[in-house]
């Protein structure tokens, strides 16, 4: 089922699609934290406005260099161990919500990502029992200050900017991932296209190597990697990341200076 967290008249809110209706049913409480509890109210979906599906109390952690065609673009290979890095919090938006390009940056790229929510306290999870604390999967964009990354030596601040991680429209809660076509297009124009089998290391591998670090909460989100073709973005532009039985996320492109 695809869940998604939303604003109707002043209330937030999470709700379960009916695709046949494009409507959502509203659910009791938060999901992600207690059970999917159906309500008997439902609203249009024209009606809502779409929010980040979730905003990690704790964490968002991230893997580079997860696709080979993507470490070669950028003369680099697939490292020996998973490279893990965190994100804020506060770099989550929403669908529709503007990628603000910051000052500090030149250099402003996309990067379409399968996003795992988790839905249990895991540490030391074996790959084998990945399944069994993942709530499910969205679409994330790690937007990156490519030219600060390079410079900084250390990826915080290139992906850590306000926008800078936008998730939606949904999540997906029964996902093949190991066979999804992954994509992003700038203003119409493909950019990245790819598929799920093309990871290096499997979602439950990912799992595994981050609960051995560091425990995970209820709402953490995990990014899997790109693929290859990432690209600028610039002012005015509009970015649209896809995955295969999620949806697409949309959001525009804009300059700090507006």
């Amino acid at each position: 089922m695809k869940i998604a967290r939303y604003e109707h008249q002043g209330k937030l809110a999470y709700g379960i699609l009916d695709e046949t209706a494009d409507e959502l049913v509203e659910l009791h409480g938060d999901p992600i934290l207690g059970t999917i509890d159906p309500s008997d109210n439902r609203v249009a979906l024209k009606d809502v406005r779409l929010l980040a599906p979730v905003i990690p109390r704790s964490k968002v952690v991230a893997f580079g260099r997860n696709y080979a065609e993507h470490a070669r673009e950028h003369d680099s290979e697939v490292p020996a161990e998973p490279m893990m890095f965190l994100k804020p919090n506060t770099a989550i938006i929403g669908p529709d919500y503007p990628i603000v390009l910051p000052p500090q940056s030149q250099q402003v790229e996309h990067e379409v990502e399968l996003a795992v929510v988790i839905g249990q306290v895991a540490r030391n999870v074996p790959a084998a029992d990945a399944h069994q604390v993942i709530f499910g999967y969205t679409i994330a964009n790690d937007v990156t200050a490519r030219d600060l990354q390079r410079t900084d030596g250390q990826w915080g601040r290139a992906k850590g900017f306000d926008t800078f991680c936008p998730l939606g429209p949904y999540i997906e809660t029964e996902l093949n991932t190991e066979e999804a076509v992954v994509g992003c297009k700038v203003n119409g124009e493909t950019r990245q296209l790819g598929n799920l089998n093309q990871m290096e290391r499997t979602v439950a591998t990912l799992v595994e190597f981050a609960s051995s670090v560091f425990t995970l909460l209820p709402g953490d989100v995990l990014l899997t990697g790109t693929p290859a073709g990432v690209g600028p973005l610039v002012d005015g532009d509009e970015v649209v990341c896809a995955i295969e039985g999620i949806g697409a996320l949309r959001n525009p492109v804009t300059s700090a200076a507006h």
